[in-house]
């Protein structure tokens, strides 16, 4: 009979010593888990802010598109003016 409760008082302390170990674990995981989320938040913010100059440059490359000139369209260079000379 003493055995059995020696034995269950092992059990006991095997438990208690994992009950720790796993809250210590868990604490380290929350902690973790929080670095994770602020940097993934970080991760957004500078991704929300690129977005935001990306879209300012398409912008910017659209306007200087519109103002150049077509390739493709037919110029028509004018001829020199005639040159005249002075008879004497």
């Amino acid at each position: 009979m003493i055995s059995e409760f020696i034995e269950l008082s092992e059990k006991i302390d095997r438990l208690a010593e994992l009950t720790l170990s796993l809250r210590a674990e868990n604490t380290q995981l929350r902690q973790w888990n929080a670095q994770v989320r602020q940097s993934n938040a970080q991760l957004f913010a500078d991704k929300e802010a690129c977005l935001v100059r990306l879209n300012e440059v398409q912008r910017r490359v659209e306007a200087l598109l519109v103002q150049m000139p077509d390739p493709n369209a037919v110029t028509v260079a004018s001829a020199p003016a005639p040159q005249t000379e002075d008879a004497p």
